[in-house]
């Protein structure tokens, strides 16, 4: 492959961008991001997209070094053996080393009905057809959204602030992430905004004109919005590469994945050691920044730190007007501290900001980007994991699972 090191990141989120970006560092090494869209997606602002406060697009000239080449098209299969990935419109592209960060795509909903008459928001296509879909319903027309969790949240209350008659159905807690405390102010901001909050309730149907609820409850509803679950794309299974249950590439502690070297992953699609991190832009781009170093790493000959990485906070907006920036100990639990009212809303606002900003920065300085570690939780949390999953080996070479020994 000539005097350069070539290195394919496919996908171009958070942790793809963050990661092409870094690897500037060396200058013979050649970066090629692979992507299915020609623009930059902040999917932090889906839901003001589908409340028409925000377009979430941000040219990838903007956010992307120079640089680096990008290809807009889909990744159909990795060929580890050939070292090439091959493009959905044809061709393949050659890598010395490639970053797999592919992030998640919203979970195909089980629930009889869910498929056909909900809306998902998890992707830019899929928020501007929920946004088209309601510039069409009248604005009286009653609108179910599903999931507890910070895009039912957000999205919920943007429409809701917009006039719509929203319901907000969770099959647990709402925001089961946020503190008791912060949890009560969170229902006082939705039902400041009229949102109807049902908690502790799973969907059992969905038609054209209404929720199932596993109570006998019916929910009318003309648009049903499903923000229950995340899954990720399949692309690793469909080469061969080992995953998690979900389907994250499965890799150990350096982001390197297990049947490759030259493979490492990053973000939403990765799963280090069987134990992935939380979902969110802030791990995405922090895991694209340990990526990028790993392979820059294993390219001088220098041996691959293991990731750390903590959890500072959590935020969530209600509209545009105010929010809850919740705080939390690095090991991602949240404690009885947190912003609200416009004070969380600029906190949010904030965050949002910086999730480009830090790609941008990046961009402009490669390996800029430094994040919150404390060196001490992901190693409690991995020893604490192999103690209550001891193995052994039996006489007949089974394998069973029994509790450790004293």
């Amino acid at each position: 492959m000539g005097e350069n090191i070539d290195v394919v990141v496919v996908g171009g989120g958070y942790a793809g961008v963050m990661a092409a970006n870094r690897l500037g560092k060396r200058d013979d090494v050649r970066v090629t991001v692979i992507n299915p869209r020609p623009v930059f997606v902040p999917r932090l602002r889906l839901h003001q997209l589908v409340g028409g406060t925000h377009d979430a697009i941000v040219d990838y000239r903007d956010v992307l070094a120079d640089g680096v080449r990008l290809v807009v098209d889909s990744v159909t299969r990795i060929d580890a053996a050939g070292r090439t990935a091959v493009l959905a419109e044809g061709g393949t592209v050659g890598y010395d080393h490639l970053i797999y960060a592919v992030g998640s795509e919203p979970a195909r909903p089980t629930v009889p009905g869910a498929a056909e008459h909900a809306y998902p928001v998890a992707t830019l296509e899929a928020a501007r057809r929920l946004r088209s879909v309601l510039a069409d319903t009248p604005a009286e027309a009653a609108v179910t959204v599903v999931g507890g969790g910070p895009t039912g949240i957000e999205t919920a209350a943007e429409l809701a602030e917009r006039g719509r008659a929203v319901t907000l159905v969770c099959g647990g807690d709402l925001g089961p992430y946020l503190h008791a405390r912060a949890r009560r102010t969170a229902r006082k901001y939705l039902a400041g905004l009229g949102v109807a909050v049902l908690e502790g309730t799973a969907v059992t149907s969905v038609t054209p004109e209404a929720v199932e609820l596993g109570d006998r409850r019916t929910v009318p509803s003309r648009v049903t919005v499903w923000t229950a679950g995340f899954g990720v794309p399949d692309l690793a299974a469909r080469s061969g590469l080992r995953t998690d249950a979900a389907g994250r590439l499965l890799t150990d502690e350096t982001l390197t994945s297990v049947d490759d070297e030259r493979i490492v992953a990053a973000g939403d699609s990765s799963a280090p050691s069987g134990v992935p991190f939380r979902m969110s832009a802030y791990a995405a781009g922090c895991l694209g920044a340990h990526a990028a170093d790993t392979v820059l790493n294993r390219i001088a000959g220098d041996p691959a730190a293991p990731v750390d990485l903590a959890f500072p906070a959590m935020c969530l907006s209600f509209g545009r007007h105010t929010g809850i920036f919740q705080l939390a100990r690095k090991n991602d639990v949240a404690i009885p501290l947190y912003f609200t009212g416009a004070a969380g809303r600029k906190l949010k606002e904030l965050a949002c900001e910086s999730s480009v900003k830090h790609l941008v920065t990046e961009k402009d300085k490669p390996g800029a980007h430094h994040w919150f570690k404390d060196g001490k939780h992901r190693p409690r949390l991995l020893a604490a994991r192999d103690d209550r999953t001891a193995r052994v080996e039996l006489a007949d070479g089974s394998r069973d699972e029994v509790a450790p020994s004293a």
